[in-house]
């Protein structure tokens, strides 16, 4: 998994690309996430274009971010979706936990 970071308009873009499969990657995510976070930073658009698949340990980071920013008065928005991370996120039912744009584009309309 690669990760590369921008921001935008005062959002945090962080795409992401290859497999979200937890290891050390996954901690570095988090870690990254949570700093923002710490800096009041908490309009985040994560794009998903780039990545092939996602287990449990990318799940987990995900809902730990969504949760973490709706406490501090913040917003998730996930963008670039593919049908197969989407039909995960069905199939465990955490499909209406997360805002989900088409494109970047949109995702910055939304804040």
């Amino acid at each position: 998994m690669t990760i590369d970071v921008k921001e935008q308009d005062g959002v945090v873009v962080i795409a992401l690309s290859g497999k979200i499969m937890g290891g050390p990657e996954a901690g570095q995510l988090n870690d990254r996430i949570n700093k923002y976070i710490d800096e009041h930073k908490v309009k985040i658009v994560i794009d998903l274009a780039g990545v092939e698949w996602m287990n449990s340990s990318g799940l987990g980071i995900l809902i730990g971010t969504v949760t973490t920013l709706k406490n501090n008065d913040g917003q998730l928005i996930l963008t670039h979706v593919s049908d197969r991370i989407l039909n995960l996120l069905k199939i465990t039912k955490l499909v209406s936990v997360f805002d989900i744009a088409e494109n970047l584009e949109e995702a910055l309309q939304r804040f």
